[in-house]
């Protein structure tokens, strides 16, 4: 006759299930084959074993509750109780195929963010990211175990990961194949982990990644560095690093695809004789030619000085909208002087001109938020 599972575990028929648990830990400690070798204490472990799978399960117990059939013990049919053990524990354990489960697993992948400037755009830039990530235990090198230890054959499944389960059903009596409750599915226990990183083979580190970022990148794009985020379980192999690139605004260019846009304040007679001056672009100094009687609103090209495609080796251009800056506050003399040019030049008054969209979506793009 099958033992009482309350029995075996020493708790009442009104046990919580925390009392239950707590009880087959202390069981368990006690008679697991790698503390007491006995072959008492071994099947002793297997009816403790089995007793808490049945407890711990609200349904099962339930079932037992009512006298059912909870599992393969009791009733006819099945050949005793011994029959029973050797479907659960005997016989290699785990079912036809079945493999244990790997401890080493691959880790997840890893985001970090990096912000650059406008200029590390144009032609890329090295930098050298802090990353917060899990690295291989260097105690362990990964095994979990103490060091001089390692993880032994699990006695209940032997080493397979799985034990079978015979159960009744309107169809007839139904094995089943699950993961071993004791080794968890792995096929082996760890019975001294390593105390550096609690038997994960990982434990957190911040370490530092060397990333070569290329001109052409831009804000919400995310460069992938294979194997570079965290280390798995036991050792596993790394997941991905993802940088996500952010791009601070600058206060004088801005992008336009491969193109970079700047305002170029001119005054209003050199807007109507022309000039030549020098202009800081984000590769240094580069001399501009303003033509004779530019108009606000044109816009100048410089050539190649915009910024490298991802993928590509063309760059773009710079592109100078002209604003032609008109005095405010003028002399006696000055005033004289631009009352003089305006009778000789004989300018029309102001007037409506025929629709110009080219020029109103240059003053819309270049005066936008």
């Amino acid at each position: 006759m099958a033992a009482d599972h309350y029995e075996v575990l020493g708790v009442s028929r009104e046990a919580t299930p925390e009392e239950i648990k707590k009880a087959y830990r202390r069981l368990a400690r006690e008679l697991h084959p790698d503390v007491n070798p006995g072959e008492d204490a071994s099947e002793r472990f297997k009816l403790v074993t089995h007793a808490y799978d049945v407890l711990s399960d609200p349904e099962q117990r339930a079932r037992y509750d009512r006298g059912g059939d909870e599992s393969p013990f009791g009733g006819a049919g099945f050949g005793g109780f011994g029959d029973i053990f050797e479907t659960f524990f005997g016989g290699g354990g785990g079912g036809r195929g079945a493999r244990p489960r790997s401890r080493r697993e691959r880790g997840e992948d890893a985001l970090v963010r990096v912000t650059l400037d406008l200029k590390d755009v144009v032609f890329g830039v090295h930098r050298d990211i802090d990353v917060d990530t899990a690295v291989v235990c260097e105690t362990c090198e990964g095994s979990c175990c103490q060091p001089g230890t390692s993880p032994v054959a699990c006695d209940i499944c032997h080493g397979t990961g799985h034990v079978q389960r015979q159960v009744r059903s309107l169809l007839g009596n139904v094995v089943t194949t699950q993961p071993c409750n004791v080794c968890h599915g792995y096929g082996t226990t760890i019975p001294y982990p390593c105390a550096t990183c609690q038997g994960q083979g990982r434990v957190r580190s911040r370490r530092t990644v060397s990333l070569d970022i290329p001109a052409g990148v831009e804000s919400g794009l995310r460069l992938q560095l294979p194997g570079s985020g965290e280390v798995g379980p036991a050792g596993g192999p790394n997941g991905d690093l993802y940088v996500e690139v952010s791009v601070s605004p600058d206060p004088v260019f801005s992008r336009d695809g491969d193109d970079i846009l700047a305002t170029l304040d001119v005054s209003m007679p050199d807007a109507i004789l022309g000039a030549t001056t020098t202009i800081e672009s984000l590769d240094g100094p580069v001399d501009l030619e303003i033509r004779p009687g530019v108009q606000g609103g044109d816009v100048l090209t410089i050539k190649g000085r915009g910024i490298t495609p991802l993928r590509g080796t063309q760059r773009g251009d710079l592109k100078v909208g002209v604003h032609v800056v008109t005095p405010t506050r003028l002399d006696g003399k000055e005033r004289a002087l631009i009352e003089d040019f305006a009778k000789r030049t004989k300018a029309p008054g102001p007037k409506l001109a025929e629709f110009h969209q080219g020029l109103f979506a240059k003053l819309r793009d270049r005066f936008r938020g």
